[in-house]
């Protein structure tokens, strides 16, 4: 039997219906779009190297290849291509974990190589732990560490790169411990190789800070790399006997230094040459390495109380005599590796500094403090033991602090677990803690950087809410890669604007409720304080884009329009004026790509075309009035006239500021005079006035790219220096004559007292600033010239 429902009761059934289907439909949506990071099953703290080997894992997994009867197979593997395209680029990693993939542009991950590739051509040396493989943003700071760095530059795709990988292999563990061996993958990092002029692959270069580059031309075995590197690596072995041992070894023990020496009797084993110069060259500045030979320094020998073969590390102040061998440590290995090991693990350990000493010693030099809780954690890794000798040039010290016999003063520096921090010579008040890899190299480019910076480790007490001067602030977390990634940067950049724009770092996991009063959302976000006002950067992680952002807040490029400025200023605008305005939303990545262009070409146009933008998520209606219908959209509003609302849409593919600079001024006027044989006779070559010329054909390219930048150029110089076109299709005769060869060709032509050039000086520039500099030197060098002349009349 039936059950009836009246109308409410089947209506408010319906609706519990509908929602349980959309609460199934939404999940099914979530549980489909996984996001990067579980795509390819790492975390967010993952690095490069992670996220490379995790991506190839599942290339060589779900390739179409290795799956032809699977008809997901392809889109499957375009979701983990495009996951590992966007996460290994810090710029576009940082842009997901903020927007997610609304805020990526849609052609990332679109393409793929064949399973070949991803077997054997991808991530060459991501296995080996004995090379580093360096990328554009780790690389200047790991070769002006001070280590010896010896670097294959190589192409995924180059057969003689692999080639030579498994002898690079084996070359690495010959030589480990002895300097560092790095590679460098120029398929994804082009740029970085363009600029260190690399070539050809695959290119084998030594580093070390202070001196240039080496090239390596030899051949390619294992042997010649060892004995090329062997070359560059400082080893000194010093045989010992009667003459020189007392003063040797007082003078090593009076600078702090030991001596690692081994004795050779006949019959026995004792380290070869080969060894010791690699043991020297291991322990450079640490350890001296000697040798003795008891054949012939048989006294001395026995009055140390050594009968056979053997190896020994004195360390300084060990006693020398046969009855007492304090502190001297016997060694039974003939391995380079196992004794430096050995000897290592023997070093004395950093200073600890005292809480009722630290101020004070902390105010008077500059230090990088190891701090631990109770255990000392720094004993894990014994190369840590080589910074004291490889900053010394820098003045900078190295020494230890125990937290938990002063919590109080660790936790007013907001260090809460085992960490190592830079002290710039202030005492507390200056320091920068360190949250990059717990390694040498690391190490050592973060404090020689840091010391010369002025980036502040900041916190509740010292935190800038209410300073009256500027500071950019960098909201981050220690395990985001981006974040790291961005450090060194603003490093840079706070060098360069110091006094005027203080720098600070806030780590977002121990001061969760700053950031939350601030509405951190991801990592990094970097913001610039002016007392009330607040500005984020949305730019690369670049000091050079950093500073121009800086610049730009100081002497604003771009006008921030609203819809009643927009009006007023654009809409209303005067007959002569001319707008540029770039309608974007900050969610848009192609938007965020253009916006430092945007300020860039702002920057050239000044004083010519008033450039602005408009926040379309801010201002959505104003936009869907404007009939705004992408992002960015690009429009020039020309001079006004009768007619109706005019405006011209950028429909160019290229979004850079020299791109949009030349279209934006090609709607302008034309400043410069197009001349004829008959004017360029008169007015240049007889003429009582300084003349730049642009000699070019209508039908060359590069004439009709350059010539928007000579218009701009004859703005600059208007009132100086006339500015001529002479069209050389129409009047090759006169160009002839004018010794033209090639298009567009500019030539300066100078008029000194009744004196022309009539031949010209040719400039090579095509750039507007660069040739109005030069033109500008010429007429002082041309004034100074006369004066000259005048004073000896």
């Amino acid at each position: 039997m039936g059950v009836w429902l009246n109308k409410d009761d089947y209506l408010r059934d319906l609706k519990r219906v509908m929602l349980c289907f959309l609460i199934v439909y939404m999940a099914i949506l979530v549980g489909t779009d996984q996001d990067f990071y579980s795509l390819l099953g790492v975390s967010k703290t993952a690095s490069s190297r992670e996220i490379r080997q995790a991506f190839k894992k599942l290339a060589l997994k779900l390739h179409p290849d290795k799956n032809p009867n699977n008809p997901d197979a392809h889109s499957d593997f375009l979701k983990i291509n495009r996951a590992y395209e966007v996460l290994k680029d810090e710029d576009l990693r940082k842009k997901y974990d903020k927007y997610g993939e609304k805020g990526l542009a849609d052609n990332q991950g679109g393409q793929y190589e064949s399973w070949n590739y991803y077997r054997y051509d991808f991530g060459i040396y991501d296995d080996d732990p004995e090379i580093i493989t360096l990328d554009r943003r780790e690389f200047d700071a790991a070769v002006n560490s001070g280590e010896l760095w010896f670097v294959n530059f190589y192409s995924p795709g180059c057969s003689h790169c692999h080639d030579l990988a498994p002898t690079w292999r084996d070359f690495a563990k010959e030589v480990d411990g002895l300097l560092r061996i790095g590679a460098v993958n120029c398929g994804d990092d082009r740029m970085l190789c363009r600029m260190k002029g690399v070539n050809s692959y695959p290119s084998l270069f030594i580093f070390r800070s202070g001196m240039a580059a080496v090239k390596y031309h030899g051949d390619r075995s294992k042997e010649s790399l060892v004995n090329f590197a062997m070359q560059h690596v400082r080893s000194t072995v010093t045989e010992l006997w009667t003459g020189n041992f007392v003063n040797s070894i007082q003078t090593a023990f009076a600078a702090g230094i030991g001596w690692l020496i081994t004795f050779c009797s006949k019959g026995r084993d004792c380290l070869t040459s080969q060894t010791r110069l690699r043991l020297s060259g291991m322990l450079d500045g640490l350890v001296n390495v000697g040798w003795m030979d008891c054949a012939t320094q048989d006294n001395l020998c026995k009055s140390l109380d050594i009968t056979t073969s053997t190896t020994a590390y004195f360390p300084p102040g060990a006693t020398l005599n046969n009855k007492e061998k304090s502190g001297i440590l016997f060694l039974n290995s003939l391995d380079a590796k196992e004794i430096y090991l050995e000897i290592m693990h023997n070093l004395p350990d950093f200073e600890l500094l005292s809480a009722n000493t630290l101020e004070d010693r902390l105010a008077h030099h500059r230090w990088l403090l190891f701090f631990h809780f109770g255990k000392n954690e720094n004993s894990n890794d014994p190369e840590l033991k080589k910074l004291k000798t490889l900053l010394k040039n820098e003045h900078i010290q190295v020494g230890k602090f125990d937290c938990s016999s002063a919590p109080d003063i660790c936790r007013n520096l907001y260090v809460f677990q085992p960490c190592l921090a830079v002290f710039k010579g202030q005492g507390t008040k200056e320091f920068e803690i360190h949250h990059g890899k717990k390694i040498l190299y690391d190490i050592l480019a973060f404090a020689k950087e840091s010391v010369n910076s002025h980036v502040t480790t900041l916190g509740p007490q010292n935190f800038p809410a209410n300073d009256k001067e500027p500071w950019l602030v960098d909201f981050f977390a220690p395990w985001c890669p981006p974040c790291r990634a961005l450090l060194p940067e603003l490093r840079k950049a706070s060098k360069h604007l110091y006094g005027q724009l203080k720098f600070g770092t806030l780590d977002c996991t121990v001061h969760e409720g700053l950031c939350n009063m601030y509405n951190i959302q991801a990592y990094p976000t970097t913001v610039v304080f002016n007392q009330s006002n607040i500005h984020e950067y949305e730019g690369h992680h670049s000091a050079e884009q950093i500073l121009e952002f800086v610049e730009d807040l100081m002497n604003p490029s771009v006008i921030s329009l609203t819809p009643t400025t927009f009006n007023e200023l654009v809409k209303q605008r005067k007959h002569d004026e001319v707008w540029m305005v770039d309608f974007y939303s900050p969610w848009c990545h192609p938007c965020q790509v253009l916006m430092p262009e945007w300020k860039r070409m702002a920057r050239t146009l000044t004083g010519l075309i008033n450039v602005g933008s408009i926040n379309c998520q801010q201002y959505h209606s104003f936009c869907s009035q404007e009939n705004v219908r992408r992002y960015p959209e690009i429009r020039f509003f020309p001079p006004k006239s009768n007619k109706a609302y005019q405006y011209h849409s950028y429909n160019g593919w290229n979004r850079d500021a020299y791109s949009l600079r030349i279209w934006g001024l090609g709607f302008l006027p034309q400043a410069s005079i197009d001349l004829t044989p008959q004017t360029f006779n008169e007015k240049v070559l007889q003429g009582k006035n300084h003349w730049v010329v642009d000699f070019y054909a209508p039908w060359c390219g590069p004439c009709q790219n350059f010539a928007p930048e000579f218009e701009l150029l004859a703005r600059m110089i208007k009132g100086k220096v006339k500015a001529g076109k002479v069209d050389c299709q129409a009047y090759a005769q006169t160009c002839q004559k004018a010794g033209i060869r090639a298009y567009p060709t500019v030539k300066f032509y100078p008029y000194e007292r009744a004196k022309r050039n009539t031949w010209g000086e040719e400039i090579d520039s095509r750039d507007a600033k660069e040739i109005t500099t030069l033109i500008y030197e010429k007429l002082e060098n041309l004034q100074n010239h006369g004066k000259r002349n005048k004073d000896e009349l």
